[in-house]
């Protein structure tokens, strides 16, 4: 045996054997868990890995970092809400946000899901301000408070100028089990039709320009009212007769067993959206002050009020009404109630308002040929 041969004794042949050494060879291979080798750096490399790796985590921003400008959007929405009555009408932009303020809350899920995409913590938080502030707006109207029965059925309707079929409109109309009928938007073309198709089911009515009121209980003290149409110098110089047909309210007297009830029928004004004027509004808004001035001056205890307002409860344009009367819809409805455009509905534009009396439901009926949805309320003494 050569020298080179000579094994190596390690004093550890206990186990069976002579373990050997290679003569000039560096460290022993080490294996890995899965028993494969690795280079005796690869310790050192794997450390390094590690710690770039930590250094990465640590650098990455943390789940209350994240999603900052979902969390300024979230709280931007639940500020608009709150403080809705403090944004500018210069240019109708304020009316304009509370005629869509229940649409909002759509904006809510869609932060949610940015929210949770970017694994944010403080948007999910920030949430919580416009989703308690639409609750308090409009949570309740996803409660159901109508009642059954009620002593007087309203219904209030404007049919539309352009209505196709005004026959059917008044068929379904009269169908409808309502005691007491407003219609808003007639012209002088539909008026005898809804005149005629109406008779039967309706033994008293009048119409004054484009507004009507049919019951079945008698009528009485029925007068137009004026909601400022014509205003200036050349509208003060217009007489009663010439005003008359393009008048758009009046106020009657409907006798029930409990007593006389004031009943009201109003087409506000129509609302633009114009390139140089924004949400146009005035006529509207004119039109609701003197509204509200002539319900103040109402001596009836039991006060209602029918018709196609051109805006809803939450515009500050109808402070002057809602401090008077309430919204049926708001009392004793189910969901929102919204009756305009009749395609698509969007806005609860037609209104039936109450003071004296006890709303008991509130619903809206199926379309007819008009572009509005008729709306219905049951009340009670």
């Amino acid at each position: 045996m050569t020298q080179a041969e000579t094994p190596v004794d390690t004093g550890e042949s206990g186990r069976g054997g002579v373990v050997g050494a290679r003569v000039g060879a560096g460290p022993e291979p080490v294996s890995d868990p899965w028993g494969r080798e690795a280079s005796p750096d690869a310790g050192s490399g794997t450390g390094r890995a590690r710690i770039r790796r930590a250094v990465r985590a640590l650098s990455r921003p943390g789940p209350w970092k994240r999603g900052r400008v979902l969390a300024a959007l979230a709280v931007l929405l639940g500020l608009l809400m709150l403080l809705h009555a403090q944004i500018t009408d210069r240019g109708g932009l304020g009316s304009l946000v509370e005629s869509l303020l229940p649409w909002f809350g759509v904006f809510v899920p869609v932060l949610l899901a940015g929210a949770l995409w970017r694994r944010s913590a403080s948007a999910v938080v920030a949430l919580l301000l416009p989703v308690v502030v639409w609750l308090s707006l409009f949570g309740g109207l996803l409660v159901d408070k109508s009642h059954a029965g009620g002593d007087l059925t309203l219904v209030s309707h404007n049919v539309g100028a352009g209505n196709p079929d005004p026959a059917a409109t008044a068929r379904d109309l009269a169908a409808s089990g309502a005691d007491v009928l407003a219609l808003e938007e007639i012209t002088s073309q539909a008026r005898g039709t809804y005149e005629k198709e109406l008779a039967q089911t309706y033994p008293h009515h009048t119409v004054l320009g484009t507004v009507g009121l049919w019951s079945k209980l008698p009528l009485s003290d029925t007068r137009p009212v004026d909601i400022q149409q014509d205003v200036g110098p050349l509208g003060e110089a217009k007489s009663d007769d010439v005003k008359l047909p393009y008048n758009r309210a009046l106020r009657a007297t409907v006798a029930t067993d409990e007593g006389p009830l004031a009943v009201y029928v109003a087409h506000l004004g129509s609302v633009r959206v114009m390139p140089r004027n924004g949400f146009w509004t005035d006529s509207r808004d004119r039109n609701a002050t003197a509204l509200a001035e002539a319900l103040a001056a109402e001596r009836n205890e039991r006060v209602v009020l029918l018709g196609d307002l051109n805006g809803t409860v939450d515009d500050r344009a109808f402070a002057g009404i809602t401090a008077q009367l309430h919204s049926v819809q708001d009392e004793a409805g189910n969901g929102f109630g919204f009756s305009w455009p009749a395609k698509f509905p969007v806005a609860r534009i037609d209104q039936i308002l109450v003071r004296g009396v006890e709303p008991e439901s509130s619903w809206v009926l199926p379309a007819t040929g008009s572009d509005h949805l008729p709306v219905a309320a049951g009340i009670s003494w």
